[in-house]
Parts: structure tokens; sequence; C-alpha cells
């Protein structure tokens, strides 16, 4: 169900909450954390509710997405709309559209649907602040989620987010790369000889998942360390071997090949906004390999 409520209050909104509520038998009971999502372009606005639903399905949440609607108006004027059932996920999505003035002030539009005594995580899914903590809606929240794929510079997107790290920052193009960090990690394992002396790395260049992926390689195995172009590979060349992890562009298989071992096929799709997304809410604390991996972007080489 999707109620309009154009040229309304945060109080009116809320009254229509807790009818909806009544009405589908609803109960805000098993909420885990309040999500808020601040979007600039309308663009992106309904993947971005689909990806925050897809997630809510495991971490039961209400969704607040804000979004500017026309800053330049001379009247405040807030629209909303309210997504319950199969709109909502598991939860309810509240859509907030500022005009005028009160664009400037998404924060205290957004304070009076907060779930009380829950998490609040807030997610940029396309541009967001040089300095998330400082933004008035991340001071809103513990965790704070970037996306610097859909950034028109992503390298220098994912660069940026150092000099304005807070704990509990971290970015989507790190979740994507949980798999392969996990595969190389278990490669390296399953070695006697680990003693990596360089590494290269191959990605598209506008996926800053494989520069992020070089920054962790390059803080882990303190060795130089290659990003290239191309179909995304991993190489880690020791005294005696080479480890390569590659798959395909639009492939969800990869390939691990080692000097003197068969290849072994291993399952690596490329992972999409909602799974990434539902995969940073499982952890609320600061992340601080990501950090790590952020420091190590300076030590990668460019070819």
């Amino acid at each position: 169900m999707i109620v309009d409520l154009p040229g309304t209050t945060t109080n009116d909104v809320n009254r229509r909450l807790v009818a909806l509520r009544e009405e589908q038998g609803v109960s805000t009971m098993g909420r885990v954390l309040t999500l808020v999502v601040s979007v600039t372009a309308e663009s992106v606005l309904e993947e971005s509710i689909a990806a925050a639903n897809d997630a809510s399905r495991e971490h039961p949440c209400r969704v607040i997405l804000v979004s500017p609607a026309d800053a330049s108006a001379g009247d405040p004027r807030l629209d909303a709309q309210i997504r319950v059932g199969r709109d909502g996920g598991a939860g309810e999505v509240v859509v907030l559209r500022l005009s005028g003035p009160l664009a400037e002030h998404a924060a205290s539009v957004v304070t009076p649907f907060l779930l009380p005594d829950t998490p609040v995580v807030a997610w940029w899914p396309d541009a967001a602040p040089a300095a998330p903590a400082e933004d008035p809606l991340g001071r809103l929240a513990l965790r704070r989620i970037t996306d610097a794929t859909g950034a028109p510079d992503p390298l220098a997107d994912i660069r940026s987010r150092l000099a304005g790290y807070t704990p509990g920052d971290t970015d989507l193009c790190w979740s994507r790369v949980t798999y392969w960090r996990a595969l190389l990690a278990a490669a390296l394992d399953d070695g006697a000889d680990t003693e990596v002396r360089s590494v290269l790395v191959r990605g598209r260049a506008a996926e800053p998942a494989f520069d992020i992926l070089a920054g962790w390689l390059v803080s882990r195995l303190d060795c130089p360390v290659h990003r290239t172009v191309g179909q995304p590979l991993v190489e880690l060349h020791t005294d005696t071997e080479t480890i390569a992890l590659s798959r395909p562009q639009p492939g969800v298989t990869a390939t691990l090949s080692r000097t003197g071992r068969p290849d072994a096929l291993l399952p690596l799709a490329y992972r999409g906004t909602a799974d990434c997304l539902a995969e940073d809410l499982r952890r609320l604390e600061p992340d601080g390999i990501y950090l790590t991996a952020l420091r190590g972007l300076d030590r990668v080489e460019y070819r």
C-alpha cells in the first residue's frame, strides 16, 4: 500500500503511520534499526527504496528516505509518502520530499520519525558529504554508509573517504569485495610459501571496489600492488608460484589457479546494492580493516 500526503506536516505523517499500523495490523515491535536514506537524484530514488526493502527482510527496520524536491522554492513544503505491506519491505518506508528552505533542515524533519531505542544508520546512495559524520543526518547515526561506485569520479571519491573518516563510516564498494577478500585469504592460508612479493589487481576503471581491494592487499601484504584496467583478476606472486583469482566481468564463477595445481572453480558473482547493504547492516561497530584499506590506497601503483 502506498499513501501520498502532499503538502503535509510531520505530525500528520506520524498520525497516518499510526493509523496504518492499526489498519494493517503492523507493529513496530521487532524493528532492529532505523535506516535513513539521503538521495539527491530522483533517478536513484526507486532503486534505493528497492535495495532498502530487500535489506530490511534480513534486518527489519523503518526506512526513512529524504530527498530535496525543489530547493529553490520560496516557501517551505513537505510532500510525504508512506509505503507499508508489500511496498514497505519488512517494515515501513517513509519518503520525505523537501522544498524551499525546508531542504536545508533534513535532519530536523527526519528526527520525529526515528524509532525510539534503536540504532540509526545513514546511507547516501549517490552524492555523499565529504565528512559523513559531520553532516546533520550523519550526526543522527552510529553507522554511515556511502557508495563511491555511482560517483562521477569513483577513484577520487573513495580516496577522499580517508580525510573525512570517522569510526562508523564505510562504503558499499568495500562490501562488494568481501568474497574476493575471503577467497584470497583462504588461498594464502592453503600454501606453504605465502610470502607474497608483488600483486596485480585488475578491474574496470570505474569500479572502486578493486581500488579498495588493492588498498587492502597493500596494507596486509606490505609489498608492491599494481592496479590495472581489464577483466577482474588478482594475481599474487611469490618466489615459487603465482596465485590467480579471475572472473569474467558479467560472470558468476571465478577460477582460482596456482602454479603446479589444477584450477578450481568457485562461486563469485557480482554483489548488488541490496546484498552489500544487508551486509553492512549486520555490523554496527566501527570497521578498522576498512580504515587500513583506505590508508593503503596511497601506496597502490597505477598502470
